[in-house]
């Protein structure tokens, strides 16, 4: 094995055109009478290497064949064959073609051992590469070493975001893309997203690339078996990447405790859903408490809950100090019953602070009437969702500098 690292060795040297110089080393190094019958070819014909790298391995793994020169039968000994190939003539060495076809039936030369001695010239030519971390805080240590990291970012992953999530780092870092991440991929395209919102969707719910693909086909087709329509689903999946992780049975009791709730029919719970996502995947405590308050705090009905909810899924989940603030601004203060919120329910999103500023403008001028039964009646609608210029110009009959300078005085 020794003999055969140091022809690998020496037709390494050939190949950078160092011919004397793996001369000169190979007098001092090879000392060996097996070694010694190979060096008279070796400085002579540089193109013996493949040859002498195959029949070494003969000789040294249980062979007992003896290496012959080209077009002679003389067995090569130390003594008699000295200058064997050294005066050949060109015209008898073997065509570079023959030594590509020899070259080809050849194993791998064996690797050099790490404990043998090499020349500076050699260590020189040797390119370190620098050692993996064996421990990091974030990802970006490990990109250039991971092919996995390299293709997620080009894919549109943020890896900044996905190294907070917990644990999801360590086991990233040890997924095959082709193996693991691809098939997750296929299966992400075929429920609709689209090729840029791959990498988001990874960045918000890393942990799917440790599912089993036919758990998540089952949690489609449950979402299908409920007459959620393809276009629902891949709304749903984009606006709520972590439902895929949600087993059937959860997504069964997310799904059952809305409709018995709200008493509304399936239609427009599937409308309600796909409409916020996030509904099915979110803590159900603050919706809980919401309702609660919708009905014994505020004193809306129950069917004027559903109508609050079917209009704005979103008033579902907002704040309860909000929701409280606003309703006693709007109901109190600005004397709006509750007939007219439920109409416009969007005003339970609306900043409250928006709302005073031009209920408090449009009291000044005379003109905060909120009754629709009355002249000059001003909707919510107008009140909260018109930009401040239109408000002015067609609400308030004033201009918007006129507006500021009424803002500073409060």
């Amino acid at each position: 094995m020794a003999l055969t690292r140091k022809i690998f060795r020496y037709c390494t040297l050939l190949k950078t055109h160092h011919t004397e110089k793996a001369r000169q080393q190979l007098i001092k190094t090879w000392t060996h009478p097996m070694e010694l019958q190979y060096l008279p070819l070796l400085c002579s014909y540089r193109y013996s290497c493949p040859v002498l790298l195959k029949t070494s391995r003969s000789l040294l793994f249980g062979g007992h064949k003896q290496f012959y020169c080209s077009n002679t039968k003389q067995n090569l000994n130390t003594e008699d064959n000295s200058l064997c190939l050294r005066d050949r003539p060109e015209t008898e060495m073997q065509s570079d073609s023959n030594t590509k076809e020899v070259c080809e039936g050849l194993e791998d030369p064996l690797p050099l051992s790490a404990l043998e001695k090499i020349s500076e010239d050699e260590a020189l030519q040797i390119i370190a590469q620098p050692p993996l971390p064996f421990e990091s805080f974030t990802l970006q240590d490990y990109v250039d070493h991971s092919e996995t990291l390299q293709k997620l970012v080009l894919l549109g992953v943020d890896l900044s975001k996905v190294e907070k999530c917990q644990g999801a780092g360590q086991f990233i870092i040890k997924l095959d893309f082709e193996k693991d991440i691809q098939k997750i991929l296929l299966f992400l395209k075929d429920v609709g997203l689209e090729d840029k919102q791959l990498g988001p969707f990874l960045t918000k719910n890393p942990y799917i690339l440790r599912a089993d693909v036919e758990d998540l086909e089952t949690r489609v087709a449950y979402l299908k078996s409920k007459k959620f329509s393809e276009e629902a689903i891949t709304q749903i999946i984009s606006g709520a990447p972590y439902l895929l992780l949600f087993s059937v049975e959860r997504l069964d009791n997310r799904l059952g405790f809305f409709q018995n709730e709200l008493g509304l029919n399936a239609q427009k719970i599937r409308n309600i859903v796909t409409r916020l996502p996030r509904l099915l995947t979110g803590s159900l405590e603050p919706i809980k408490e919401n309702l609660k308050v919708y009905e014994l705090e505020l004193g809306f009905s129950k069917n004027e809950i559903r109508h609050i909810v079917h209009r704005i899924p979103k008033n579902l989940s907002v704040n309860k100090k909000k929701l409280t603030e606003t309703f006693d601004y709007l109901h109190n203060v600005m004397g709006i019953p509750h007939s007219i919120m439920v109409h416009f329910p969007q005003v339970f999103n609306s900043k409250l602070l928006r709302i005073k500023e031009r209920h408090l403008f449009l009291k000044y001028l005379g003109r905060a009437q909120y009754d629709p039964k009355e002249p000059s009646y001003i909707s919510l609608e107008k009140l909260v969702a018109l930009p401040d210029g239109v408000f002015c110009a067609e609400v308030a009959k004033a201009t918007a500098e006129d507006f500021q300078i009424f803002l500073k005085t409060l």
